[in-house]
């Protein structure tokens, strides 16, 4: 399977959501390739979009299988969620889980006028009705493969598959 190169899926998200998101969206990273992509899209896309991260680890209805994260990190959202507009951004749409922990999350924090869902990838195999607002890259992967984001340390993103174990355990989660 070849695999798109992150960089420029990213810049396809940022093109699709240019002038179709409202000018004052709040971007909230799913921790951790979620918050990268968040990061950068926020620079990418017109506006002022402040950035939010969320950990869902412990909203996750599949934590019982897959185990907590190693490290959970610190959801933070510097910014009031009642009436805004929220895009919440993650790097691999696949079962929905995590998209549905995290608005779980998010409602704790307040109730949103609106939640859309960007994505880098968009692999497939739904376990529940979530379908991504905005998508850089859609792919068909085996079940038995996961997509997991890295990112170097000038910031560089890059998509690369593991089998599904090994891929978990990178990336704490299967998404």
């Amino acid at each position: 399977m070849t695999l798109p190169d992150a960089e420029q899926t990213l810049q396809t998200l940022a093109g699709r959501m240019r002038g179709a998101i409202a000018h004052d969206a709040r971007f909230v990273g799913i921790h951790s390739g979620g918050a990268w992509v968040a990061d950068r899209l926020a620079l990418l896309v017109p506006g002022d979009h402040p950035v939010g991260y969320l950990d869902v680890s412990f909203h996750r209805d599949d934590f019982h299988r897959t185990g907590l994260k190693p490290e959970v990190k610190r959801t933070e959202l510097p910014f009031e969620v009642n009436g805004a507009t929220i895009v919440l951004v993650d790097d691999v749409l696949y079962t929905g889980r995590s998209a549905r922990a995290a608005i779980n999350e998010l409602f704790d924090y307040g109730r949103p006028a609106c939640v859309e869902l960007a994505v880098l990838v968009d692999r497939g195999g739904r376990e529940l009705p979530i379908e991504p607002t905005y998508a850089g890259a859609r792919l068909a992967v085996a079940r038995d493969l996961s997509l997991v984001l890295s990112r170097d340390a000038d910031g560089r993103l890059a998509l690369a598959a593991a089998s599904a174990g090994d891929g978990e355990r990178a990336r704490g989660r299967d998404a």
